[in-house]
């Protein structure tokens, strides 16, 4: 298990007591000596994938101010760009680096299925997406090079027609500047500006904030699937009425009781809410084998290699039973099942000794076996 990142002189307990979405947080090596996993050149590889989600910001040197281009790139594009004044922006970086998600877990304080992903910015001199606020909760990491961060508390009006949501004025509060390792708590709505003073890289943790509307509108369709779509608007004890064209109490009654027939039970909400949260909201396809594992040839392959998860997991533990979830799936899991629901969200890496107490279950040795067919486990060699 990673050991967590370093909160200066605060416990994890007092940070989400006294800062989690409250107030913004400096703290100096996190990670002492922190030397990033990914250079600048890899990052410019990864753009040029067009699995990979990608945005170029140039403040300067474009058709006009703030131009968005949006991958994938080519090396031709990077050969072209100014000195300064741009940033490349890569999403969910954590899902095609192994590394990079492992650093993710240094923020095990926070429930796993609260983080989002982590976004690599590499910015040239004056390189920045302005003056804006996230709607959700951010740990700003310097990975490489120096970024000015500037912060403030008063939120203006955005500038017009622009594809980025960046703030007509901003006033700084306070102002930083972040070496390699240095790390930077910002809770939503927090206005920050950051600007890179030489080549930099910096690592954005987000975190999870879906809409009310949202998460209704998603669990309201997942809901429906539950019901009988036979089932349909029925009135035998309609009356004569001397409006034909006035809809009436009663009907308006019978409406509200097929709007109280959505469920809504605590079995149902796990089952969505698992998914939910788990879902993949990219085109990113994981990688599966191209021949599926039997039995034999799997446990031969995991006494030789690493066993290594490479999708989103996490697990609601209940009287009787344990449900995993899996990318969007749900399994059902016997409650003598939950330490293994455990040990597979709360690791990425596993060994064959790790996991030899599970192996003589055929159950669990059949369910590890299809989600390594799914691509949602990979072997690797040490």
């Amino acid at each position: 298990m990673q050991h967590q990142i370093s909160l200066g002189d605060l416990t994890a307990a007092q940070f989400l007591a006294d800062y989690w979405q409250k107030q913004p947080l400096l703290i100096r090596q996190a990670i002492p000596n922190f030397i990033s996993p990914l250079s600048p050149n890899e990052l410019a590889g990864l753009a040029c994938d067009a699995q990979v989600e990608s945005r170029l910001i140039m403040e300067r040197g474009g058709e006009k101010p703030w131009q968005v281009r949006h991958g994938p790139f080519t090396e031709q594009d990077f050969t072209q760009l100014p000195e300064s004044y741009w940033t490349l922006l890569v999403q969910e970086v954590d899902r095609h680096v192994p590394e990079i998600a492992d650093l993710i877990d240094k923020f095990n304080f926070i429930p796993s299925w609260r983080i989002d992903d982590l976004m690599i910015s590499y910015a040239v001199p004056q390189g920045s997406v302005g003056p804006h606020t996230d709607s959700y909760d951010v740990f700003l990491l310097q990975a490489y090079g120096t970024r000015r961060w500037q912060i403030s508390s008063q939120v203006s009006e955005l500038l017009p027609d622009l594809e980025l949501k960046i703030l007509r004025e901003f006033t700084p509060e306070q102002e930083w500047i972040l070496a390699p390792g240095d790390l930077l708590y910002l809770p939503p709505g927090v206005a920050h500006y950051g600007v890179a003073l030489d080549d930099c890289m910096t690592f954005s943790i987000g975190f999870l904030a879906p809409s009310h509307t949202d998460m209704l509108n998603d669990y309201v369709t997942f809901a429906l699937e539950q019901l009988d779509e036979n089932i349909r608007y029925s009135d035998p004890d309609l009356q004569l009425q001397n409006d034909f064209g006035e809809i009436s109490a009663q009907a308006i009654e019978k409406i509200k009781q097929v709007i109280h027939s959505l469920p809504i039970d605590d079995m149902l909400i796990q089952q969505w809410f698992g998914r939910y949260v788990t879902q993949t909201r990219s085109a990113i396809q994981l990688d599966t084998p191209e021949i599926e594992y039997t039995v034999h040839s799997w446990l031969t392959e995991f006494q030789h290699c690493h066993l290594r998860r490479a999708a989103r997991m996490a697990f609601i533990h209940n009287p009787d039973n344990v449900i995993l979830f899996i990318e969007g799936q749900a399994i059902t899991l016997p409650k003598s099942k939950a330490a293994l629901a455990a040990l597979l969200t709360q690791q990425r890496d596993f060994t064959y000794q790790e996991l030899k107490k599970f192996l003589n279950d055929n159950f669990v040795v059949k369910l590890l076996i299809e989600m390594t067919n799914d691509g949602f486990l990979y072997f690797y060699e040490d």
